[in-house]
């Protein structure tokens, strides 16, 4: 088979109404829906289905027994048309489900490029998935929940619907998310969730010089670690920290707010604690 042919495994059924690029190779006993569109060299490994309205980008890898774009967990769902829209270069493994958006959550389930979803992970009705993101096994996104680019949900981790996940966050395993995690925070437990500074190991690996950690840490002694409420520690930032990249991210991230974030520390600040 040339690299720009479509293979389709004979136990496969594909509607002859979907799209599919250059190069992609559907396994055995897979589903295509009359809606899908699957572009160039992704690949279904083998019993997955592609359901409703769903776009699949480049070079994806879909691992056994995974369903996408399936009707959405509401209750109030009509058949109204809505959609899953998937980029680039994503790794989806065995199990996986992802749920196309709802009429009152936009209509949209968008999920970036790069990511992995580990085994079992669930991405809900609504949700929005950035970029780098990884979905260690288990972990399950609720309705209308936001994830940012290089977040770490580690296994098993549940996000509340409505939940914001900020960009380079780390979320140990077994956790329960029902307030917004800041960029760049580290926070696990339950009952309550704990915040243990500064995902500095992260921040390491994407390249974030030593001096740009340290403006981090500066501004998360003063939102987390001082006697401030959250308005009076972001105008301690906005007086005391310059502004940049990483200062206003985090700043617009709790302004745009509506469930209000992970505030209580796991204890006293020390430089191992980031």
């Amino acid at each position: 088979m040339r690299s720009s042919e479509v293979f389709v495994h004979p136990t496969s059924v594909v509607h002859p109404q979907a799209q599919l690029g250059e190069g992609v190779w559907i396994g055995p006993h897979c589903v295509i829906g009359e809606k899908t569109v699957i572009h160039g060299r992704t690949r279904l490994e083998g019993n997955i289905q592609i359901l409703g309205s769903t776009e699949i980008g480049e070079s994806c890898l879909f691992s056994p027994f995974s369903v996408v774009g399936g009707e959405p967990q509401d209750v109030a769902y009509r058949q109204e048309e809505t959609k899953v829209r998937i980029g680039d270069r994503n790794v989806f493994r065995e199990f996986i489900t992802v749920h196309r958006g709802t009429v009152t959550g936009g209509g949209l389930t968008s999920i970036g490029n790069d990511n992995y979803f580990m085994a079992y992970s669930h991405i809900a009705h609504d949700c929005r998935v950035g970029n780098f993101v990884v979905f260690t096994n288990g972990s399950t996104l609720g309705g209308h929940c936001a994830v940012d680019d290089h977040a770490t949900l580690s296994a098993f981790v549940g996000v509340h619907q409505f939940c914001r996940i900020g960009k380079s966050a780390y979320i140990g395993g077994y956790t329960v998310v029902t307030h917004d995690v800041v960029p760049f925070a580290k926070v696990a437990g339950m009952r309550p969730v704990l915040l243990y500074g500064l995902n500095a190991i992260g921040l390491r690996r994407r390249g974030f010089s030593r001096e740009r950690i340290q403006t981090v840490k500066e501004i998360f002694k003063i939102l987390f670690y001082s006697d401030l409420n959250t308005q009076q520690a972001v105008e301690q930032i906005q007086a005391r920290i310059p502004a940049g990249e990483d200062r206003d991210e985090i700043i617009r991230f709790i302004q745009a707010s509506k469930r209000g974030i992970i505030k209580k520390p796991s204890g006293t600040w020390d430089d191992e604690s980031g």
